[in-house]
């Protein structure tokens, strides 16, 4: 498992981790128009990377590569994160970024905002900026809602649109095959869609409560409850019925991570898995891959 930052002779490379949603529950729409989440994030170990090195020329100077597209310059998270922190620290450091994309967008597992959080992290150490973990918060929540959880970690529980942040006192350790469909989904969308269920909130939130109160993780995460289900599955009923699909052929729960596409399966039987990674590939042209929790 890969430390967050290495110092190469090129420069300073950092390591972005995927997410899962271990449950996720829509309290209500507020009055500003965001939801109000309650939701257990966990680490990866699964990574995007970014190697910071001195810029040729003023400005910043960001490069994607990588198996995923990502947009090069002010469109991107981490080109906006490291202009606000760089403003913030009064600075003008010229910079060149190299953003190697792993993790697919679109897919629940918070890959730009995970970016924009080391991005922020990491220009922070190499130039020394020495901006207090309050100000990289501030900016973290200005530009989106997940980012902030990715500068604490290695697992919160995070509500509000997901900006508070209150991270788990005690280690979870798990493994899960993490299910990535060639389906794009839009977090925008999925949101737009929903329709709230106040009488699921509130059996789904009796049930976890008590649980988090017991610091009993496994079985939060085993009702693989997340409130975006229905609303991602009605855009996308290709993703319903893999996951049906998916259930009936292994035996075990398939969760959603956030508002999807990805999917995974927590402690899977690791005899069986191969079959299901062989089926998955021919019958819907899914990736899988396993992953374990992060350390940081």
């Amino acid at each position: 498992m890969a430390e967050q930052f290495n110092t190469t002779e090129r420069g300073l490379l950092v390591y972005a981790p995927a997410k899962l949603n271990l449950f996720l529950l829509v309290a209500g729409k507020r009055p500003d128009g965001f939801h109000e989440l309650e939701t257990l994030m966990a680490k990866l170990d699964w990574y995007d990377e970014l190697l910071f090195e001195p810029g040729q020329t003023d400005g910043i100077e960001l490069i994607c590569t990588g198996p995923h597209w990502a947009p090069d310059g002010p469109d991107n998270l981490v080109y906006r994160a490291c202009r606000r922190l760089l403003n913030a620290a009064n600075r003008s450091t010229p910079l060149r970024i190299t953003l190697t994309k792993q993790i697919p967008a679109g897919a629940g597992l918070g890959s730009a905002s995970s970016d924009a959080a080391a991005a922020l992290l990491g220009l922070n150490r190499f130039a020394e900026l020495g901006q207090p973990m309050e100000r990289l918060h501030e900016i973290a929540s200005e530009l989106g809602s997940d980012i902030p959880f990715f500068l604490y970690g290695p697992a919160s529980f995070c509500s509000g649109r997901g900006e508070k942040i209150r991270p788990l006192e005690q280690k979870f350790p798990f493994e899960a095959l993490l299910l990535t469909p060639n389906v794009t989904v839009s977090t925008k969308s999925v949101y737009e869609n929903y329709v709230h269920e106040q009488a699921l909130y509130e059996q789904w939130s009796a049930q976890i409560k008590p649980l988090l109160a017991q610091k009993s993780i496994d079985s939060v995460a085993q009702i693989c409850a997340n409130m975006l289900e229905r609303s991602c599955f009605s855009l996308h009923r290709e993703l319903a019925e893999l996951k049906q699909q998916c259930e009936a052929f292994c035996g075990q729960r398939v969760c959603l991570s956030g508002s999807g596409s990805a999917m995974y399966i927590l402690n899977p039987d690791r005899q069986r898995m191969p079959r299901l990674q062989r089926w998955l590939k021919d019958t819907f042209n899914c990736d899988s891959r396993f992953v374990n929790d992060n350390r940081w």
